[in-house]
This record gives C-alpha cells, structure tokens and sequence, in this order.
C-alpha cells in the first residue's frame, strides 16, 4: 500500500468519526425503540487472585471485564469509507452500560479503566477493561487450613432495570485460560448463572450474573508452620509423667508446653475472622490445651502421693491389688532384680527385717545363748538391764525407721505406677486427636 493510500484511509477514519458523532449523544439508550430492552453480554475473565482476606472478609482480584452490546446510532457503510469496518475511539464517547459490581468492598468504588471500544460497522461495540475489584466474601473457617471457599461476583446494572438492559453472561464459565496460579489458593472452577431479582426498593426486575470462584486453600503451609509443631509439641506433655519426681521439673514441662501451645492459639487467632465458627485447627489447639492443664494437674496430685512423709498412713488394699499388682504389670513398672514376667512377691512382706544376728534380735536369744555356752553370771554383761533397755529402745527405733521407709516406698511405687499408666493414657489422646483432626481434614 502506497503512502498515499494510507493517507487516504487516515482522513476517510476522521471523517467517519465526525460523521457519527455529529449529532450523537452518549447520555441516552441507543435504541430505536426506547420500548425494547438493550441486550448486553458480559463475559469476565479471571487473571489473578491478590489477596484474600478472610479477617475482613474481602478477596481482591485482577479482571479482564467483556461487554457487549449494539448502538443503533452508530452504525455505517463501509464501502463509502473506504472499506473500514471497525474503528477504536475512547470508550467516553459513547454510551456505556453502568454495570457494576454489587458485592464490591473497596471504599473508592473504583471501577473499570477508560480503555478504547472497539466499534464495528454494524454498530455492536465491545469494551474489553482491566480492573482490580475488591468483593465481600463470606468466609468458612469452619476446616482452616483444610478449607473451601466460595466467593461470588455479582455484576449488573445500577439503574437500567430488565425491561431496559438485558443482561446475559456470554459463556457459562469465567475465562481462567490466562489465570495466574496463586500460591495459597488452587482455583477449581467458575460457574456464571443468571438471576433475575426483584428487590424492595423497585417492583420491576433486575437481572444480573453472578460469577462463583470455587477456592480450595494450598494447606501445605499451614501444615508445616503451625499443625505439625503442635503436634510435636503435644506429644512432649505425656512425657512429663516419665520424669523422676525428684527431678522437680515435671511442672515446669507441662507450663512450657502449655505456653508454647498458647502462642500458636494466638497466631491463629490474629488471621481468623471473629465469628461463632471456631476453626479446626483452633479446635486442635484448645482441646490439646485443655489435656495437657489436666496433665499437669495429675502431675501435680502424684508429685504429692510420691513425697508422702513418714508420718503418712499405710496403702489401702484396695491400692495395693489395683494399682500395686494390677496396673503396675499391666504398665511394666517393676522394681531393680524384677522384670514384666517375673512373679509378684506378697504385697506388704517383711522379708530381711529382724533377721538372724540382726539388731532386732530379742533379748532373750541372748541370754539363752549366753547361758547355754555357760556364760557366768558374774562376767556377762548380757544380764545388766541398763544395757538390755539401751539394746532394745535401738532396736524398737529401727524397726520403726524400716516400717516408716517401706511406707514411704510404697507410695513412691504407686506414684510411678499412676505416673507410667496415665503417660499412656495421655500418649494414647494425643494419637486419637491427631488422627481426628486429619480425617476431618480429608
């Protein structure tokens, strides 16, 4: 093509848009009948999800906004224009459906960018507008972070009612073929439906078209930064009935944990929407919390049984054949020289205590020893009963010194049998809540 013709073409364009807006006017509907509704097609095409947040209940997206339409006003011949069919002009000039978004939570109210229509001969424009829109999500956190969100965008017109504009959705999904994937939201569909409303303010219809985005959280991060250090965490609390009594740091596990589990609670808690709907993971955390307090309260009931002073009472035994026999086989606490499949010796036996030669000998073996190696009475010192009084207070003491530390041991075993079974106890919660909140996750 010669310059010249393409000279030509420039000024046939200029005189075609001074002959089609001379007497147009972008205020009214451009229709020749002003009885019949403007068919309007709006296709949305999803680029980007920016952000969602679900505290505020807000999502934040790129759109690529398609409407269409036919202005009767605007149409030619375009063998008298040198064969031009279509032309770009800034889309202010002519008239424009005022579809909006009804959901929308900017406080701006920004709407699309004023980009060119492109204009065709038969009259039927299209008008292709980026925008970043920010809608009102409910928010579900009911499974966070396993959770599906369902976030709807409501397009239609503000004040053209349907016997006006008839709006329709082009396609029955969003375009997603240039969506952008985001790196906490896995984009699964999105249906277009139209609805037909008729709201309390106005008796005729409005029509719109509702786009769904289908969201599935990515719970890979949450996963890995709160569920999985809670749940190491958790399994630390059994560990606090392993520990000797004596070590005085049974208490000060269960705080720790408690503490560390509180922090978590608070990390959720700052991104959560404060609604009714307590998330699942908050669920974790509060049931986890509320074992390991009662934990440490039992810790804090078997540290007091295992230092129980001389002065305590004997074991009942009814402790003694549950807790002594019974629990501690069935925990396998046993004491130095026994193992799990070794027989139980009597409960409360006395073995060794006032033996042969022992300080608890009676005086009376004494003397009867004394008298049958013919002893004399003169030379004994056996038959002085300052002495004889002196042997025996020492031997009573002693006896009682040995009851006082079989007593004391006792309940230290019986400590070390609660403290083994309700670590199994308390591992064995620990597994079940893990594996619930897992299977509600799936």
């Amino acid at each position: 093509v010669s310059p010249g013709c393409r000279g030509a073409q420039g000024r046939l364009a200029y005189k075609l848009l001074h002959d089609l807006f001379a007497n147009y006017s972008s205020a009214l509907r451009p229709v020749e009948d002003t009885d019949r509704a403007l068919n309007v097609t709006l296709q949305v095409t999803l680029s980007q999800i920016i952000d969602m947040d679900e505290r505020n209940q807000v999502l934040t997206s790129y759109l690529w906004v398609r409407q269409t339409w036919l202005d009767a006003h605007l149409t030619w011949d375009k063998d008298e224009y040198g064969g031009i069919d279509s032309i770009r002009i800034p889309s202010s000039y002519v008239w424009r459906p005022d579809i909006i978004l009804y959901n929308n939570a900017d406080e701006r109210f920004g709407g699309s960018m004023e980009t060119n229509v492109v204009l065709r001969s038969d009259g039927h424009i299209m008008w292709d507008s980026p925008a970043i829109t920010k809608s009102s999500c409910k928010v579900d956190v009911s499974y966070f972070p396993f959770d599906g969100q369902r976030c709807r965008l409501t397009f239609g017109s503000w004040t053209h009612n349907g016997n006006q504009i008839d709006l329709r959705n082009q396609l029955d999904t969003g375009d997603l073929t240039d969506f952008v994937e985001n790196v906490e939201w896995e984009m699964l569909g999105m249906p277009a439906t139209r609805n037909i409303i008729t709201y309390g303010c106005c008796s005729e219809p409005y029509p719109d078209v509702t786009y769904t985005l289908l969201l599935r959280r990515r719970a890979s991060f949450y996963v890995f930064n709160l569920l999985l250090p809670c749940i190491m965490v958790s399994f630390l609390a059994p560990l606090g009935f392993y520990l000797p009594a004596d070590s005085g740091e049974k208490v000060s596990l269960g705080v720790t944990v408690l503490l560390a589990l509180t922090v978590f609670q608070l990390l959720v808690a700052e991104s959560m929407p404060p609604s009714e709907s307590v998330p699942l993971i908050g669920k974790y955390y509060i049931a986890t919390m509320t074992m390991i307090t009662a934990s440490t309260a039992l810790t804090i009931f078997i540290m007091n049984v295992h230092h129980c002073g001389p002065g305590a009472r004997p074991v009942p035994p009814w402790a003694r054949r549950l807790i002594l026999h019974h629990m501690a086989r069935l925990c396998c606490v046993y004491e130095v020289g026994e193992s799990c499949k070794s027989p139980q010796r009597p409960l409360g036996g006395r073995a060794g205590v006032g033996g042969a030669g022992g300080p608890g000998d009676s005086p009376g073996e004494g003397q009867v020893g004394t008298e049958a190696r013919g002893c004399p009475w003169d030379h004994c010192l056996c038959h002085h009963r300052a002495l004889l009084s002196n042997v025996g207070y020492i031997a009573g003491c002693f006896r009682r010194h040995r009851a006082n530390q079989r007593r004391t041991g006792e309940w230290k075993r019986v400590a070390k049998v609660m403290d083994r079974f309700f670590m199994w106890v308390f591992f064995l919660m620990v597994f079940l809540m893990s594996v619930l909140v897992l299977g509600n996750a799936a």
